[in-house]
């Protein structure tokens, strides 16, 4: 197994909560870091409020957000947080909450690292080479880098794959997020140690950060220019995005002007955060200038122009079709650079990010001219506080100001043979964005998904995409399940009579286990194997121990004998240790943490 990939190079933050609670979160932080999701749409969230629809003016939405962040952000220990909302070319509110370290937070000073929401800049920046010809979407990619790519699959991997998530790359976790001011360089981060290829081009969305880097090597090589400077002249300033930068360390000026990262607000904060790969999410920004950058995307009047008004449209139509995502493609797809977020029958097109510290999320709506963005500087007291935040401003605002025509709670009506359908569906499930050829494909096996089959033909899915909580769904058409009071869909793929996989995101979907993956078996067979060992390599001291009190002594072993059992007796204690050890890592590396090259070696040995 090849091991060196994935070891963030800079210190990673102090661990404070205990290890199952350090795993869970760390699983959650996986799924979210650098990317991706739209923020979990569950029943009963801790911040949300009924709907209310409202005029959408600057005073009504100053209100609206006034009622629901400060009290969440103190519930929830998040230092600060600010929020921009554009409507009819205007910037209708930019705010800011809380403090950034020594100032309150300013929302046309105050710097954010944004995340994954980077890689909307970074799409718009690719789209820019292929109006000039520089670039074309289908075309092999490896004929624009100067380094080999090993992929394992035909057809070729193209940009448009790499825009779309369906490259087919692995979780690559490495070098992702470091400590530190010390820029890596983009090409020996893509070079060094590529990721495995584990699905065919354009087949099965999984989430990669690789790939996005690799879109912005792309744009590197074909103008000759270094991707940072780039985006700089091509993207940000013609946006009027004076103060943000993808460059890391900031530049002299805007420096002094990010706001410190924290854990929490009982937490001290922590150091500069390094985005390994540049182009999937080192962008730092402050929240009037992304609502420049959405004016600009919304080619309004006045805002600078980035793209053609077709290309525009390219942005925002899925990139990929039936042809080859099947049934999938009966869902959310992904744009050339965004996630479709629809809700409430408008398409809703957006992008999330989160670093180990901060946690943004952009959302346009191109139809009604909109666009919001919100970002916070601390993770919070709980595993998914900021998930929970995001959820309750993003579909607040949707509800309150975009509501649905009708009623959104009615279900949709049963179709005929779900309950022979749901039944196909039922099983255990992980989500493609994983490790598959390391030692971290364990950290799949934590975050299983389970699927139900109800007598009413209704699915029970646990715990909900996207999610913390259960989910139902019904299916609404054959192979398409709907969130029973909710917006979400799901997709199902079947090979022969069983379904494989389900598809719940623009960039990811859910493959079922194998009868050696599933935890519900995996789990319990671990527990009694390190049960075992443990009781046999305790049995040696207790029996010395009853001895000593009285119980008659066994016959003294031979010599052979004796080496056999100190053997046995080591192997055992190895095992266990290798098991702790190793479960320590998976803990540091689910947060990001630096693992020292040395224990992983040593685990090896005793393993």
């Amino acid at each position: 197994m090849r091991r060196s990939r994935f070891w963030s190079r800079g210190r990673g933050a102090p661990v404070r909560r205990s290890f199952p609670a350090l795993v869970a979160t760390g699983v959650a932080l996986l799924v979210a870091a650098g990317c991706a999701a739209p923020p979990p749409a569950d029943p009963a969230p801790p911040v949300s409020a009924p709907p209310v629809t409202a005029e959408l003016t600057g005073t009504d939405v100053d209100a609206w957000l006034d009622g629901l962040l400060p009290s969440a952000l103190e519930r929830s220990g998040i230092a600060g947080a600010t929020v921009a909302v554009v409507h009819d070319g205007e910037l209708l509110t930019a705010r800011g909450f809380g403090h950034a370290g020594g100032a309150p937070v300013d929302p046309d000073r105050t710097l954010f690292r944004v995340g994954s929401v980077s890689k909307v800049v970074t799409a718009t920046a690719v789209l820019q080479q292929v109006e000039q010809g520089r670039i074309e979407l289908d075309a092999d990619v490896r004929q624009y880098l100067d380094f080999p790519l090993p992929l394992r699959f035909e057809p070729p991997v193209t940009m448009r794959h790499l825009l779309t998530h369906t490259a087919g790359f692995e979780e690559q976790v490495r070098g992702l997020i470091s400590h530190g001011e010390s820029s890596p360089d983009l090409r020996e981060v893509l070079a060094a140690d590529p990721p495995e290829q584990v699905f065919s081009p354009g087949t099965t969305p999984a989430y990669s950060n690789y790939g996005y880097a690799l879109a912005g090597y792309v744009v590197e090589r074909v103008t000759g220019t270094p991707f940072e400077e780039q985006v700089r002249h091509a993207v940000l300033e013609p946006a009027g995005m004076t103060s943000s930068t993808f460059a890391q360390p900031l530049p002299e000026g805007l420096r002094d002007r990010l706001s410190a990262g924290y854990p929490n607000t009982d937490e001290p904060a922590m150091p500069f955060e390094t985005v390994g790969p540049a182009p999937a999410g080192s962008l730092s920004a402050s929240a009037t200038d992304m609502a420049r950058f959405v004016r600009a995307l919304l080619d309004e009047p006045g805002a600078g122009s980035l793209l053609a008004p077709e290309t525009a449209e390219l942005m925002r139509t899925p990139g990929l079709g039936p042809d080859t995502l099947g049934t999938i493609a009966e869902g959310p797809r992904m744009t050339l650079g965004m996630f479709d977020e629809s809700r409430n029958g408008r398409l809703v097109l957006g992008h999330g990010g989160d670093t180990t510290l901060f946690h943004s999320h952009l959302q346009v709506y191109p139809a009604e001219r909109t666009g919001v963005f919100v970002s916070m500087n601390s993770n919070g007291r709980g595993a998914i506080d900021t998930l929970e935040i995001r959820r309750a401003l993003l579909d607040g605002f949707a509800d309150r100001y975009f509501p649905a025509a009708g009623d959104p709670l009615t279900p949709a009506p049963e179709a005929a043979g779900s309950s022979d359908r749901a039944a196909a569906v039922a099983g255990r499930y992980e989500s493609t964005r994983a490790a598959y050829s390391t030692f971290l494909s364990a950290l799949g096996m934590l975050g299983q998904t389970e699927v139900t089959a109800r007598p009413d033909g209704t699915l029970l899915v646990t715990s909900g995409p996207g999610s913390v909580r259960p989910a139902g769904y019904r299916e609404i058409r054959p192979a398409v399940w709907q969130e029973i009071g909710g917006n979400r869909l799901l997709t199902t793929r079947t090979t022969g009579d069983r379904v494989t996989e389900i598809g719940f995101e623009s960039a990811f979907t859910l493959q079922r286990t194998g009868p050696f993956r599933d935890s519900s078996t995996a789990g319990p067979v671990l527990a009694v194997s390190a049960t075992a060992l443990l009781v046999g390599l305790l049995a040696w001291p207790v029996g010395a121990l009853l001895r000593r009190r009285g119980m008659p002594a066994r016959p003294s072993p031979g010599r052979a004998d004796r080496i056999l059992h100190l053997l046995t007796r080591f192997a055992a204690g190895c095992a266990l240790v290798a098991l702790a050890g190793w479960a320590t890592v998976l803990g540091m590396v689910s947060v990001l943490a630096e693992v020292p090259v040395p224990l992983l070696h040593a685990l090896q040995a005793a393993q």
